[in-house]
């Protein structure tokens, strides 16, 4: 028979720590703090913070208002034909930056009155642009 044939904790006894080194380090959960979300709001705190934010809830504001979506003038140029629906095309309204190469129609549900001048100028025409 080996000499250690006799089970582990049956040799251990008598000694404080069963092997497992200073006196604490055999503990359960109650050497980390606390078992799962134990300590969150205290001690663990910064590492939720670090490693999961929104654990407490989202921070700050965020707007209740429809981002309008622009397009520019000079961007007219890179589109083919000369009837654009802009609105089909996602777009809410459109600015003045930018010369126009040809006449050209547009379609869009808001324009501004630069933009507007500069495509009739053109020799265009803008449907349902108001400013």
């Amino acid at each position: 028979m080996p000499v250690n044939f006799r089970k582990k904790n049956r040799r251990m006894r008598g000694k404080t720590t069963h092997g497992w080194g200073t006196k604490k380090k055999h503990r359960g959960s109650g050497s980390q703090g606390g078992a799962g979300w134990g300590g969150a709001k205290k001690h663990k705190r910064s590492f939720i913070y670090s490693y999961e934010p929104e654990h407490f809830g989202k921070k700050g504001f965020f707007s209740l208002c429809k981002k309008l979506k622009f397009i520019n003038i000079d961007d007219l140029n890179d589109m083919e034909g000369n009837d654009i629906d802009l609105t089909s095309l996602g777009y809410d309204k459109l600015l003045s930056r930018g010369k126009l190469n040809r006449a050209i129609t547009v379609k869009i549900s808001a324009s501004s009155a630069k933009a507007k001048e500069k495509i009739e100028k053109a020799g265009g025409k803008v449907l349902g642009g108001k400013d």
